[in-house]
C-alpha cells in the first residue's frame, strides 16, 4: 500500500514538473515569437564607408546626411570566406542566405556539389524557408536577375556563370516578386523580346521562361511606367527591365563614344522597384522577406567609373529611404544593409581649390601611381561637392586601388524592428542569423 502511495506521489510530481516545463517553454516561445516581423535586406554591392562618403559629399555635402546615415544601428562587417579573405559576390550571397562560411566559388553548393546546409539545419536558404512557410517574398536587382546577390537566395549551381540554369531556377522558385534585367536569359535563342534582340537571346534549351512565368500567375512588366500602373491587388510580378543589366557599366570613355547613358532610361530604379514590391508583399498576413541588390555600385566601381559608381550608391540610398519610410508605418519590419566587399578600393581625394582648380583637369594619377577620376573620367575636371552648412563647395577626385574587390571597410547597418540585435562587430554569417530570428521568431 505504501509503495503504491509513493508511486502515485512520484507520478503526480512528474506530471506537475512536466506541466511547469511546458508552461515555461510556451512562455519562452511566445516571448521569442513576439520579436517576429518582416525583413528587408538591401545589399548595396561593393560599397565601403568610402563609397557612402563620396555619395554624401557629391549629393548632400559634407554636412548632409544620407538615408543610410540615419539608420539607427551600425557594425563593422567582417566578411572572410572559408578559403580566402576577400569575399566573392556569389559566396558572400550564399553566406548571407545560409549563415554558413563557404568557398569563394560557391553558388549554393558545397565542395561535394550538394546544397549547403544552412545554420538552421535545413538544406534551404532563408528565402526558400520563407517561401515554404507561405511568407511574401521578393528579389530585386538592378543587374541581370541571375546576379548572385539575389539569385543565390533561391538558386544553386556548380558555377555562377550558369546563367540560363540560374534564371530558370529563379522563375520556378515560387518567389512572389522577381525584378531586374537580363531578358536575354529568359528567352530561347533567336526569339526577340521587348528589350533583347533575336541575336541577343541566349537560351539553348528552347524554354521561354516568360511564358512559363505567365502560366504560374505572374504579371509581366517591362518598364517603369508598366510597373507603376500595376493594379493594387496584384499578387505575383515578374519585372524584366533590360536585355542585359539596367545600367551600362563600361568605362566613361567607352560610354561617351557609344553615346550611352549610365542607366537604361525606361527601367525603374531599385528604389522604385522596392516601393512597388512592398505594396504587393505587405498584403501577406504571414509577413514577408525582400532582398534588394544595387549591383551597379559593384560593376561601375570595378570598372573604376567614378560617376557611375557614385550614382549607383545614391540609387541604393534611395532604396534605403523607401524602406525606412515603410517602417514608419509598419514598425514590425527590420531593415538590414550590408555589402560583402569593397569594389575598386575607392578613396576620396579632397584638397583645396588651389590644388584642384575647378576649371583644370585633374592629374591622371596620384604621386604613388594610383589612377584618379574626375567627374567625366580620367584627366577631367574635378567633382564638386554639394554645399556644406556654410554654403561652401569643395573639389575632389576619386582614387582607385584596383579593378577588383577588396576586403575594405565594410559597414553593416540595421533599422527598425530588432535593429538593436546587431552587434558592434558582425561576421557575415551573423547577417543570416539576425534576419532569421526576426523573420521566423527563432534564434
Amino acid at each position: 500500500m505504501l509503495k503504491l502511495f509513493n508511486n502515485k506521489i512520484i507520478a503526480f510530481t512528474v506530471t506537475v514538473l512536466v506541466a511547469i516545463l511546458v508552461a515555461c517553454n510556451s512562455q519562452n516561445l511566445v516571448k521569442i515569437n513576439s520579436r517576429q516581423g518582416n525583413v528587408i535586406f538591401i545589399h548595396p554591392d561593393g560599397t565601403s564607408a568610402s563609397h557612402w562618403g563620396a555619395a554624401r559629399m557629391l549629393y548632400l555635402g559634407p554636412d548632409g546626411r544620407l538615408n543610410w546615415d540615419k539608420m539607427s544601428h551600425l557594425a563593422v562587417y567582417l566578411g572572410h570566406m572559408k578559403n580566402q579573405l576577400t569575399a566573392t559576390s556569389n559566396a558572400g550571397a550564399v553566406t548571407h542566405a545560409t549563415g554558413m562560411k563557404v568557398n569563394a566559388d560557391s553558388f549554393g553548393l558545397n565542395e561535394a556539389l550538394q546544397p549547403v546546409v544552412a545554420f538552421s539545419g535545413q538544406p534551404q536558404t532563408i528565402m526558400e524557408e520563407a517561401i515554404a512557410k507561405g511568407k511574401g517574398t521578393a528579389i530585386i536587382n538592378s543587374g541581370m536577375i541571375h546576379e548572385p546577390g539575389t539569385g543565390a537566395f533561391v538558386a544553386k549551381a556548380a558555377n555562377r556563370r550558369e546563367f540560363t540554369e540560374i534564371t530558370k531556377q529563379i522563375v520556378l522558385s515560387g518567389v512572389d516578386v522577381i525584378m531586374g534585367g537580363g531578358e536575354m536569359w529568359y528567352l530561347p535563342k533567336g526569339t526577340a523580346g521587348r528589350h533583347a534582340t533575336a541575336e541577343q537571346t541566349q537560351r539553348r534549351d528552347g524554354i521561354n521562361l516568360i511564358e512559363e512565368a505567365k502560366k504560374k500567375g505572374y504579371t509581366v512588366v517591362y518598364t517603369r511606367d508598366e510597373l507603376l500602373q500595376l493594379p493594387a491587388n496584384t499578387k505575383k510580378v515578374l519585372g524584366i527591365f533590360a536585355a542585359d543589366d539596367t545600367y551600362n557599366d563600361a568605362p566613361e570613355e567607352e560610354l561617351k563614344q557609344q553615346n550611352l547613358p549610365l542607366y537604361v532610361p525606361t527601367a525603374p530604379t531599385v528604389a522604385e522597384m522596392l516601393d512597388a514590391t512592398l505594396k504587393i508583399v505587405s498584403q501577406n498576413s504571414n509577413g514577408f522577406f525582400v532582398v534588394v541588390e544595387e549591383e551597379g555600385s559593384d560593376n561601375f566601381c570595378n570598372f573604376n567609373h567614378a560617376a557611375g559608381c557614385i550614382e549607383a550608391v545614391k540609387h541604393a540610398d534611395d532604396a534605403v529611404g523607401v524602406a525606412m519610410k515603410f517602417i514608419e508605418k509598419n514598425p514590425h519590419t527590420l531593415l538590414v544593409t550590408a555589402a560583402d566587399s569593397d569594389a575598386g578600393g575607392l578613396e576620396v581625394v579632397g584638397v583645396t581649390q588651389k590644388d584642384f582648380p575647378l576649371d583644370k583637369p585633374l592629374p591622371e594619377k596620384g604621386e604613388n601611381g594610383s589612377p584618379w577620376d574626375g567627374k567625366d573620367g580620367t584627366a577631367t575636371l574635378p567633382f564638386v561637392s554639394a554645399p556644406d552648412k556654410e554654403g561652401k563647395r569643395f573639389p575632389f577626385a576619386i582614387a582607385w586601388a584596383g579593378l577588383g574587390d577588396f576586403t575594405g571597410a565594410i559597414v553593416a547597418k540595421t533599422h527598425g524592428y530588432n535593429a538593436e540585435l546587431l552587434p558592434n562587430t558582425v561576421d557575415n554569417t551573423d547577417i543570416y542569423k539576425l534576419m532569421y530570428q526576426t523573420l521566423f521568431g527563432k534564434s
